[in-house]
């Protein structure tokens, strides 16, 4: 994946990038906004940006980029902690904002929260299909209604059928590390089960949920 990094402290940037590269993402790193958005159309899935560069602040870019793309994530990194910046962050666009400092592990797991979704899909036995993009849930011909947190739990098993995802897992990724409880996920569990095929969804007892491919199988989505 190819990520732009708009960062001017050159120390930051080479550690940020580093870090990434290591995550076998390809980062190219600008340090003028300017020279950053007019570089926002090179194929980048990504875009982190910091607020206070040269020539065009990072806001201005995200907001100029946002006029002709609307699906490509975008963080906002910067020690601005006034609430109008943040704020103002939200309303142009930016998928997530992370203040300065920041653990590397903070970023990696917002970039691969926000860009994990592939054009696939999950097919289930049972005329059912889930589209990681349109983020929707087709069954015999009809739309089924699902709640975000039914979304992100799909998003979350679809990772990989044949592996067994912990309570702490879906707590970080589908509570979006707000504290839950085991009653909540089951709870959760038996909502979802009544919109795909029952035995879609294994749990295992002590360790968690996964999908079980026997029922589900992931399938690349032709555009």
């Amino acid at each position: 994946m190819k990520i732009l990094l708009l960062e001017d402290n050159e120390r930051l940037a080479t550690l940020v990038a580093n870090a990434l590269k290591s995550e076998n993402y390809i980062v190219d790193i600008f340090t003028d906004g300017e020279e950053a958005l007019d570089n926002c159309t090179n194929g980048y899935q990504c875009l982190i940006l910091d607020i206070n560069v040269p020539s065009l602040d990072g806001i201005s870019v995200l907001e100029s980029f946002r006029l002709y793309n609307l699906t490509v994530p975008v963080i906002i990194i910067s020690s601005n902690y006034e609430l109008d910046k943040i704020q103002t962050s939200y309303e142009m666009g930016c998928d997530d904002y992370l203040k300065k400092p920041f653990f590397m592990y903070e970023l990696i797991h917002k970039i691969k929260k926000l860009c994990h979704n592939e054009a696939k899909l999950l097919k289930f036995k049972d005329n059912a299909v889930f589209d990681y993009i349109k983020h929707s849930l087709v069954r015999d011909d009809e739309d089924i209604k699902l709640a975000k947190k039914e979304i992100l739990f799909l998003e979350l098993l679809g990772k990989d059928i044949n592996r067994v995802f912990s309570f702490d897992e879906i707590e970080e990724y589908v509570w979006e590390g707000e504290p839950t409880t085991l009653t909540n996920i089951r709870a959760l569990v038996k909502r979802l089960r009544k919109k795909i095929p029952e035995g879609s969804i294994k749990i295992v007892k002590g360790l968690g949920y996964s999908l079980d491919p026997n029922e589900v199988k992931i399938v690349q989505k032709l555009d």
